[in-house]
């Protein structure tokens, strides 16, 4: 057998056991805009309908983020229940995991506030339509 043969058939067999195990997730069927196709959409909307895509895509940044916030937030308390001797390293993993809840936890406030803003938009634009 051809080398190049062999080595598409091992990558056909690791996609197939990757996907059938589920390490390779795609992304719900709401959220198939892209950060950059947001991005490009924020410059452009003029439309309420424009203005709902973008906060849907913050919402669903926000559920997102609020779970992670709410993970890292269980693994700080756990961690804080290890405590270490004087001789501890420094950066301590429970300040990792305390860095992570407070990261995740103001990116879901930032969604939320774009979500807002970005409703306001659309009720806006709605009743200039009208």
């Amino acid at each position: 057998m051809k080398p190049a043969i062999q080595y598409a058939m091992i990558a056909a067999l690791v996609l197939t056991a990757a996907l059938s195990s589920g390490a390779v997730t795609l992304p719900p069927g709401g959220s198939h805009y892209t950060a950059a196709q947001i991005k490009q959409l924020i410059r452009k909307a003029h439309t309420p309908d424009q203005y709902r895509v973008i906060v849907q895509y913050y919402e669903e940044r926000q559920s997102e983020y609020s779970q992670k916030a709410a993970d890292e937030m269980a693994e700080w308390a756990r961690r804080s229940q290890d405590t270490t001797g004087p001789a501890a390293k420094y950066p301590r993993p429970v300040d990792a995991a305390r860095n992570l809840y407070e990261y995740y936890a103001h990116e879901s406030d930032d969604a939320a506030f774009q979500a807002e803003k970005f409703r306001r938009f659309a009720a806006g634009a709605d009743a200039a339509s009208k």
